[in-house]
């Protein structure tokens, strides 16, 4: 698996590039040598921006002309060298607006709603200024710390990595450590990928080219110009606040050294913000998918999926995640040319422009939804595999049973201790869905059962230059052995889900997580309502309702696989016609009860974010959490009880239909 790393991050591979492409090419090879099945490459058009190497510009205008700069911040990296010199990603936003603006510069803190209301509750004016934010904090989004900052009147907004968070004064800097140095910068997107995800231009739709919106009908963009930069030149800048506005409050200030911080105001030094950038709304991208049939249910499929375009290097995000799947691959390949093969069919899937907006698996996803909602049975996300050796599992409950089953099979590399034995003393969990990764389309748009699994932990320069092999090899997982325990996790996952007679889904879990998800609700929508009448109060009842039958018709459901193991198992593993299309039945009735879930009338969605369909979970709008009951909730909180009662009855109808699924004749 270092090799796959290694090779990955030699070069970098922006989606949509040279790069990338050889990339794409490199992923179908080694599906080719596995001798999987089938493997073909996916091209959709899609809208993508790239930065110009003049076309970025942060300067500090003269104050008797503001014609003339009196300072430029450097914005790119240090050459990091190596075989990749002179090959080095240029520092900027995906999806970042155009524009040349100038305004007073206003420090902001981390860019949160609330950090822009007390700003203005101390009178600072943000009309036209240029917000200076840090990455990280209470928000790590930075797409909504720039759609923040435009909600608050801002003309621009520069995002920066402070050492506090992420720099010396956690500890050493790469590439003798971990943490961010001065010159790296954080690049990222700032699609609005918690409003709409995929290519912006075609929402709702697999973009081949044909239906288009125009850019300036896209929901997903923000409206304002920014720039990432290095604390190396957010120095300077704030430096140039001392004695604007007033002193911030304490938690407010950075660990950037020789600053005295100052929130800024209107009479600030004027900061010039430049960036124009190169546009194209139908750029190519690939995404690689490998095949293995199965031989009982084919057309029935378990996909494994892992994002391959990268903001810079990428040795740890994504391409930890993709040695993993090409190992995977290789390893599942083999056992087929020895004679074996899947009672279901296991998908490998190498997905492009990701990072930009989820795009590569959004839009397969919105390409195939029909078919992926009759056939999908469960998703297994890779990303960022391996940066640490917590592992961290979120995603539906229903796979709660098999991946506690695999974690006991695994040891873990520093411990010897298995993995199950670990999860179990930290009182982990499997938690619900998390509000960005590849798993979302999946989940929200396919209503496929998703599960996202990581060993996270250790801080590393992340979306910088500084992401590379000997960060891996000198801190990560120098002997890579964290990466075969991922391996094994993911090996034994797709053996339980793909060759079980009975799929594994825990449904009984589901149920009961879903009893508690609605009481969790009904309380906090209680506070949330203060002062409505009684009657208003009581409209939970119909969802605590088909909640509870849920809950009945799993308990009675899953009396069935016990009367198969009496019945097959008890008469050494033969299995009549008759009960083997019962089995049959009863592994698309598991699978197809996410699928119930969606509310896929037209129009139908979380309100103002109708791409969303799931009822039970969603990114939230403002936050890269996951939400549970995402619609009921946004109308709850923008104080909107009139909206919000005909979602919960709709809500309550999806669950009703859902339980009716789960009955054997």
């Amino acid at each position: 698996m270092r090799a796959s790393v290694q090779h990955f991050s030699n070069y970098a591979h922006i989606a949509g590039t040279e790069g990338d492409y050889a990339t794409a090419l490199d992923v179908q090879a080694m599906f080719s040598r596995a001798l999987l099945d089938e493997v073909m490459m996916d091209e959709y058009q899609v809208y993508l921006n790239y930065p110009r190497k003049d076309g970025r510009v942060v300067q500090i205008m003269d104050d008797k002309d503001l014609k003339k700069a009196k300072w430029t911040a450097k914005l790119e990296e240090e050459e990091v060298g190596g075989e990749t010199a002179g090959r080095q990603t240029y520092a900027f936003h995906g999806y970042s607006k155009s524009g040349d603006v100038k305004g007073p510069l206003i420090y902001a803190n981390y860019g949160t709603r609330d950090d822009f209301k007390h700003l203005a509750s101390k009178g600072v004016n943000a009309t036209g200024a240029i917000a200076l934010v840090k990455n990280g904090g209470p928000l790590e989004n930075q797409a909504l710390k720039v759609k923040a900052a435009e909600l608050a009147g801002f003309a621009g907004c520069l995002i920066y990595s402070d050492p506090a968070d992420d720099g010396f004064k956690k500890g050493v800097v790469a590439p003798e450590g971990v943490y961010m140095p001065s010159d790296g910068v954080q690049r990222g997107s700032v699609g609005l990928t918690n409003w709409g995800i995929g290519d912006p231009l075609s929402p709702g739709y697999g973009s081949k080219g044909d239906q288009r919106i125009t850019l300036d009908k896209a929901n997903g963009l923000v409206g304002i110009p920014s720039l990432p930069l290095a604390w190396r030149d957010a120095k300077v800048l704030l430096q140039h606040l001392k004695g604007y506005g007033e002193k911030v409050p304490n938690k407010w200030e950075g660990g950037v050294p020789d600053v005295e911080w100052w929130t800024g105001s209107e009479k600030s030094p004027i900061v010039r913000l430049k960036n124009e950038q190169d546009e194209d709304s139908l750029h190519t991208i690939w995404n690689v998918y490998g095949r293995i049939n199965g031989m009982e249910q084919t057309s029935k499929s378990i996909i494994i999926g892992n994002q391959r375009d990268s903001w810079a290097f990428g040795a740890t995000d994504p391409h930890s995640g993709t040695a993993v799947m090409i190992e995977m691959a290789r390893i599942f390949g083999d056992l087929v040319q020895r004679g074996w093969r899947p009672l279901r069919t296991i998908e490998f899937m190498s997905w492009d422009a990701s990072a930009y907006n989820l795009i590569g698996s959004t839009e397969y996803v919105e390409h195939n939804s029909e078919a992926l909602r009759d056939n999908a049975f469960a998703y297994l996300n890779l990303g960022a595999a391996v940066v640490g050796k917590d592992l961290h599992a979120s995603g539906s409950p229903v796979f709660r049973k098999s991946l506690l089953h695999a974690l006991g099979r695994v040891i873990d590399p520093s411990t010897n201790s298995t993995l199950k034995d670990l999860w179990d003393q930290s009182h982990a969990e499997l938690k619900q869905p998390e509000g960005r990764g590849d798993h979302i389309p999946f989940q929200d748009i396919a209503g496929t059962s998703s599960l996202d699994l990581a060993f996270r932990g250790t801080q590393f320069p992340h979306h910088s230059s500084y992401d590379k092999i000997g960060l891996v090899d000198n801190f990560i997982d120098p002997d890579f052995e964290y990466h075969g325990a991922m391996g094994q996790v993911i090996a034994l996952l797709i053996l339980d889900m793909a060759d079980r007679p009975i799929m594994p889904f825990d449904m009984g879990w589901y149920a009961q997580r879903l009893g508690q998800w609605v009481k969790d609700l009904e309380k906090w929508a209680l506070k949330q309502m203060d002062g409505q009448p009684k009657g208003e109060k009581d409209a939970f009842k119909e969802l605590k309702d088909a909640a509870t039958l849920v809950q009945h018709n799993v308990a009675t459901f899953e009396k069935w696989e016990m009367e198969w193991d009496r019945e097959v198992l008890g008469n050494g593993g033969w299995e009549a016609n008759d009960i083997g299309a019962s089995r049959l039945a009863y592994n698309n009735k598991m699978a197809y009860f996410e699928t119930a879930l969606l509310d896929i009338e037209i129009g139908g969605g979380i309100p103002n974010r109708t791409q969303f369909k799931n009822v039970v979970f969603g990114p939230e709008a403002w936050s890269n959490d996951g939400a549970i009951f995402p619609a009921i909730r946004d109308s709850i909180e923008e104080g909107d009880w009139k909206a919000a009662k005909p979602i919960v009855a709709k809500t309550a109808a999806l669950l009703r239909k859902a339980a009716t699924i789960l009955e054997m004749q």
